[in-house]
């Protein structure tokens, strides 16, 4: 092979390689941008969907233990009544 076959191709690598590191640049870009414009965008409306269903469950749960200490009061309450009713019975 002479020197310039051998520069022939070594110059045709170099092209080659260019071009593939064209090639690669723009997959990265292709990446980035979907990056940008979905998935990033897509976990922050999962994120808030989340946010909410935190808020909603304290939320929840606060009504929950409200209804429980409603119904310990109304036991109390009950029991009291019962109580009231004995005492009654016996003084009539």
């Amino acid at each position: 092979m002479t020197d310039r076959e051998l520069m022939e191709q070594i110059m045709q690598e170099v092209r080659d390689t260019r071009s593939e590191m064209a090639a690669v640049k723009n997959e990265v870009r292709d990446t980035r941008l979907t990056l940008e414009n979905e998935t990033n965008k897509n976990i922050q409306t999962i994120a808030e969907g989340h946010y909410d269903l935190t808020r909603k469950l304290d939320e929840a749960l606060a009504i929950e233990n409200e209804k429980e200490m409603m119904k310990i009061r109304l036991n109390i309450l009950e029991s009291e009544v019962e109580k009231l009713k004995a005492k009654i019975a016996q003084i009539a």
